[in-house]
């Protein structure tokens, strides 16, 4: 293998960016807005085809909705903010919720748990394999196609 990807989880407020906006805007955004200094640390961390979480804060819809793919790697904007590019992947077949998360054996120790208020947070690829097998896949990953998959 030439290199390994790396996950991450990134969280927006739906009032702000939500997975529907996401979607009715090509897919495709800047992901901007990031201040905290470790956040930014990991935006600029990301590489090209790295996937991510695209996650609903806020009181009422904590949630993993669909995955991204970082698609320009980290650039400073007119702003001199950290951003990156990605685009839009797949709906998760089913929402995880931050509850079932939380209650979930296999996610004990999770970053997201350990650094609520952080809005991007590395997410280990085993991590990864969990939240995906909760939300049955997310559409593109190839696990709907063919005539494989025990539903």
């Amino acid at each position: 293998m030439a290199k390994s990807r790396q996950y991450w989880l990134l969280k927006t407020e739906p009032g702000e960016w939500s997975w529907e906006d996401q979607a009715a805007n090509g897919g495709l955004t800047k992901w901007d807005g990031v201040k905290n200094k470790q956040a930014q640390k990991h935006l600029k961390a990301m590489k090209l085809g790295d996937l991510g979480f695209f996650y609903h804060s806020g009181s009422s819809a904590r949630r993993v909705m669909g995955v991204v793919s970082v698609v320009k790697e980290w650039y400073s904007d007119d702003d001199n903010e950290v951003v990156v590019d990605v685009k839009a992947v797949g709906e998760m077949r089913r929402a995880v919720d931050l509850k079932e998360m939380k209650g979930d054996d296999g996610l004990k120790g999770f970053v997201l748990f350990r650094q609520p208020r952080l809005s991007v947070v590395p997410v280990t690829e085993e991590v990864w394999k969990r939240i995906c097998d909760l939300g049955g896949g997310f559409e593109g990953d190839g696990m709907n196609e063919g005539d494989g998959g025990d539903d």
